[in-house]
């Protein structure tokens, strides 16, 4: 869960946009200030993950307290508030290095969808320095001569990670080794594709000569799934037998949803089928990526 500051001189904004982001579900609010000089000492003290500031203060402006925070190292993220409508001001906010801007008077659909955007960037963050700490203790339990290590092209490094979460046997593992392989060497930026576009891409590299697209599109979208599930399976059978493997440790938390991690080793322990939930297909097939492009940066 994010954990929030927010600096405004203004009770009753301090208060409404605490209340939509704790009573919305989008975080916990550590701390308020009603100034920049006091706000800067907060965010120092508590260090929260995203800082919602007013431009506008009579003690210190927005603008100000964040070049001062970021002097002294604070590095988490920063949410404009203000009523000012004018468009060099607002580019100021931006370059000074804020990720969204929050026009006045606040209206909670908008504050909700700017913070659930600002809450998607922080986890694919999370995930990247995860995946970055993961593939270093797994390296240190293997370790190689300097030198030595030879250097894998995407497919290897895919099927190397999907042979550890014990899927590599699976039908639809060639269809995520091709989606993922064509994504990277095809892929030019502008944010993660649909799934859609990624189960053509799949149906694209297995569809029999003359076949329909859109039935092979779908029978990808199958496979993929069972693989994916199978997966969250085989995770959470290591999990049972051992909490502290690093298998689990690294792919479950990094690939799946805490709560369906856990309801999957409760279905294994106890011998009952659970409640179906839809698995996250797009956040494995998306940490999947990232790790295989930090793997090739790193060999």
């Amino acid at each position: 869960m994010l954990s929030f500051c927010i600096v405004d001189d203004d009770a009753v904004s301090r208060r409404m946009l605490q209340t939509i982001i704790e009573k919305g579900g989008v975080g916990e609010v550590i701390g308020m200030a009603a100034g920049g000089v006091e706000g800067k000492r907060l965010v120092l003290d508590e260090n929260p993950d995203v800082v919602l500031i007013d431009l506008l203060m009579p003690d210190q402006d927005g603008i100000e307290t964040i070049a001062r925070l970021k002097q002294e190292g604070y590095e988490g993220k920063y949410v404009m508030i203000s009523q000012i409508e004018n468009k060099a001001m607002i580019s100021k906010a931006y370059q000074a290095g804020i990720e969204f801007y929050i026009q006045k008077p606040i209206n909670r659909v908008e504050v909700k969808a700017v913070l659930g955007k600002v809450s998607e960037q922080w986890r694919m963050a999370r995930y990247l320095k995860e995946i970055k700490q993961s593939i270093a203790k797994l390296d240190d339990l293997s370790p190689e001569p300097a030198g030595a290590r030879k250097k894998h092209d995407a497919k290897e490094i895919i099927r190397m990670i999907l042979m550890d979460m014990g899927i590599i046997g699976e039908s639809g593992s060639h269809d995520i080794i091709e989606m993922i392989d064509q994504l990277i060497e095809r892929h030019q930026g502008g944010g993660f594709p649909p799934l859609k576009v990624l189960y053509e891409v799949g149906a694209r590299a297995s569809k029999p000569e003359g076949g329909d697209m859109e039935k092979e599109g779908k029978a990808v979208e199958q496979r993929v799934r069972r693989t994916v599930i199978a997966a969250l399976s085989n995770l959470a059978s290591i999990g049972l037998t051992d909490y502290s493997h690093p298998k689990f440790e690294h792919y479950a938390p990094l690939y799946f949803d805490f709560e369906d991690v856990r309801l999957k080793m409760r279905e294994i322990d106890e011998k009952c089928p659970q409640e179906k939930r839809k698995v996250n297909i797009k956040k494995f097939l998306q940490v999947l990526y990232l790790e295989t492009l930090d793997k090739m940066k790193n060999q």
